[in-house]
Order: structure tokens, then sequence, then C-alpha cells
């Protein structure tokens, strides 16, 4: 049940309550592609720190750092879904830049195949994937800008679909400072094929964010502003039944409160504490307010939009746990893991 539940809010052209999902093919490129991203409340895209990982939804994270990494995330999601990111970076020294391939994956599990009156026919399934390739330059002492091209293909018991998009990054970092500012346009692109021959818009998604390292606190914080493209992202359901006061009059949220939550929506809050020699150990946490207002359940409180994590960063590997938090039916568990192939290659 909680399956068909998370795969209708991915793929279904229906609007829920509260939530602005449905409007966008392929929705599963907004689905945070690293354990680290997970932990943080779903997006980091203004740290460059050598985590290959982060360079799928921002090229320009992609440096000298990442070369010659591989790194393997996988999130279980409830009642058998699943999804997950392969990624290898590598620097191209004879052109000055630093490249990747990568590919992104989400597997829904098996489905009874029914008829209109509920007969058993069998089973089905549903796949999508993301394969891509990107690229990063410096572009000046403080910008440096990169770009990822995907193909994206979907299948979904006998309909598919196709699409190709990329993604656009820049980061202003000032040199011998803390603080780094981010700016990536993700899902920039078009479908080539639909499920019924109609063409829905690509999940676009403009935002800003900033990330910066306290002086005398072994501690960074990062503020993302996401949906940024479309001011008003809540749906109001015209069937909610508003809550009423003790003297049974109804109470309806004014404008002020809704203009509040719907500018709330627009942030994700996160932060790690950056601990042990060379930072190697990283406990992580992160808020979005979009998520839990869009999973919430009206009638009880819940953990969802919070998450947690950790992470520990080796010389020749690195292993990252995130669990994020959406309702009632509990958390998703991501994991990942980085290899530094450089590290193995032995000095001549």
């Amino acid at each position: 049940m909680i399956r068909n539940i998370l795969f209708c809010l991915l793929v279904s052209s229906n609007f829920c309550f509260s939530q602005i999902g449905g409007l966008y093919s392929f929705e599963f490129l907004r689905l945070p592609a690293s354990a680290r991203a997970t932990a943080l409340g779903g997006s980091l895209t203004a740290v460059r720190d050598g985590d290959i990982s982060l360079a799928w939804h921002n090229p320009a994270i992609l440096d000298s750092l990442t070369h010659r990494k591989v790194n393997f995330n996988h999130n279980f999601h409830f009642s058998g879904i699943a999804n997950g990111l392969v990624s290898y970076g590598h620097n191209i020294a004879s052109l000055g830049i630093d490249a990747q391939v990568g590919v992104q994956y989400v597997n829904y599990g098996d489905f009874l195949l029914t008829d209109e009156i509920g007969t058993i026919n069998g089973e089905f399934s549903g796949q999508e994937i993301a394969i891509g390739i990107g690229a990063s330059k410096q572009l000046n002492e403080r910008i440096r800008g990169g770009v990822n091209l995907k193909y994206i293909s979907s299948a979904l018991e006998s309909y598919s679909a196709s699409g190709i998009l990329l993604d656009l990054g820049f980061i202003y970092h000032k040199p011998n400072s803390n603080g780094s500012w981010a700016a990536t346009f993700k899902n920039v692109g078009t479908q080539l094929s639909g499920y019924t021959g109609e063409k829905k818009p690509l999940a676009f998604d403009l935002q800003l964010s900033y990330s910066a390292k306290l002086k005398h606190l072994p501690f960074r914080y990062s503020i993302t502003g996401q949906r940024l493209d479309r001011w008003n992202i809540r749906y109001d359901d015209p069937d909610r039944t508003n809550n009423t006061d003790i003297f049974g009059e109804t109470m309806e949220d004014s404008d002020f409160s809704k203009s509040v939550d719907n500018f709330f929506r627009h942030f994700i809050i996160s932060g790690e504490f950056l601990l042990a020699r060379n930072e190697a150990l990283r406990f992580r946490f992160g808020y979005n307010h979009l998520l839990r207002k869009e999973l919430q359940v009206s009638s009880f409180r819940s953990l969802g939009g919070f998450s947690l994590g950790f992470g520990l960063k080796l010389k020749k590997f690195s292993l990252d746990y995130g669990v994020g938090y959406h309702h009632l039916a509990g958390a998703t568990n991501h994991i990942g893991f980085s290899l530094n192939m450089a590290a193995f290659s032995k000095k001549v």
C-alpha cells in the first residue's frame, strides 16, 4: 500500500493534499542523489570538498579533488522502492577541465496487474534512469562553472517515455574566505517521447545557496533556496476541513500565514559538524519545510522534513549515511560509499 502511494506521488498527474507534484515528468530527478544530501535536507550545491556525488546536481563542484573518485549511493525507500547513483570523476589536464560520468536510477518494484473489476492478470514493474556526463572549468579567480548533460528513460508497465536535459551550475568563492555561493539551473530540457503521446515539462528547479564554515567552531551551515523559478508552491485543497475553535467557529489560515508558509517552503536549512583530524568525522542535520508540508497528515505530528546523518572521510575512502523523515510511515535510509582510486596508485 505504501509503495503504491509513493509511486503515485512521483509519477501521477493529479494533485494531492498540499502538494505540487505531478505537474512535471521525471519527478525522480528531484530525489537526493547521495546519502550526504539526504542528511542535509535534500540538497547541497555550494560545497567543494572532493565529494563527487554532489556534482550530480551542481557540476561546478567538479575539481581536482574529485579526480579518480568513484561513488555508490543507494537509498532504501518504503516497501521495496529504491533509488541511487553511481558516478566517477576524472581530470582531463589537456583540456583544463574536470569531468564525470554517472547513472541515477529508481526502481519502483513489482505491482499487481489487474483489470477493471480487480481480476489479477499478473505483475508489472516500473523503473526510471538518467545517464549523464558532466564537466566543469574555472572561469576566473572566483567563479567556477559546469554543465551536466543527461538522457532520461522511463518504463512503467507497457508505457515508456524519454527525455534529454542539462544542469547548469556556478560557484562563487572568494579566495581565503570561509563561504561560497552557488547558482544551479537544474533539469533544463524537454521530453523526447511521452507515455501517451502528450509531452509534459521537466521538473525544472532554480536553486541559490550559500555555505560557510564558522571561524571558531568546527561547523558548516548551508542555506539553500529551491523552486525559485516559481513563487507560489502551495496547494490549498478546496475539500480540506478547517479546524474550529472552542466556540465552534471555523479557523482559516490568514493570507499572511499562507505567505509566510509559502516563503519558508523555498528554503532548506542544514549543518555539518566537522570533527577529528582533517575533518574526518562529520555529523549532519537538515530541515526541508516544503517536504514537511507536502507529506504531513493534518491530524498528526511527525518528524517529516527533518533529516540526520553522519560521514567518515578518510584518505582512500569515505562512508556516508543519511536518514530522511517523510511522514508517519517512517524514514528512508540512504547509504553512500566513495573510493579514491588515486590514493591507491603507486608512486613512481
